[in-house]
């Protein structure tokens, strides 16, 4: 099952960041894998939202659909797959740093090469999808800085 971790202090407070995140329609303007995203239905974020979106990772297309499962404002947030090829789970994790917020992101996922093939590529797909979320992090704390949130 591949890992990624990454992490990025971004000179904005944890709360801003935090609804900045848990804003579905926010995701494809930080994650450059993320070609569409929305929330389904109405109403604020909370346990049991849904979100709905496409991504594009290692040249292949695939949509997806995320329940949130834990939502604690400003400190972190979960959520799981419920529809689409690949099972993940992404956490975002916030804390306090130096006057900004500490955003750390994991994603677990299961293998989507499958049999064999899959577990001996685990450790690249890794790998690359870790430059990808280091960079997407990155992104993220540069949109904040130029966009700060009202």
């Amino acid at each position: 099952m591949p890992v990624v971790e990454e992490s990025v202090v971004i000179a904005r407070p944890p709360q801003e960041v935090f609804d900045f995140l848990s804003n579905f329609d926010n995701i494809a303007v930080y994650d450059s894998s993320v070609t569409a995203s929305e929330q389904v239905g109405t109403g604020p974020v909370a346990e049991g939202t849904r979100g709905r979106g496409t991504s594009k990772v290692m040249g292949r297309r695939f949509d997806w659909t995320v329940e949130v499962v834990e939502f604690d404002p400003p400190r972190r947030m979960v959520s799981r797959s419920v529809e689409g090829k690949l099972n993940f789970t992404v956490t975002f994790t916030l804390e306090p740093a130096g006057g900004g917020t500490r955003v750390t992101q994991r994603i677990d996922a299961d293998s989507g090469l499958g049999g064999i093939f899959g577990k001996i590529a685990d450790p690249l797909v890794e790998r690359a999808q870790g430059r990808t979320v280091r960079a997407n992090l990155e992104t993220l704390a540069e949109w904040l800085a130029e966009h700060p949130q009202p």
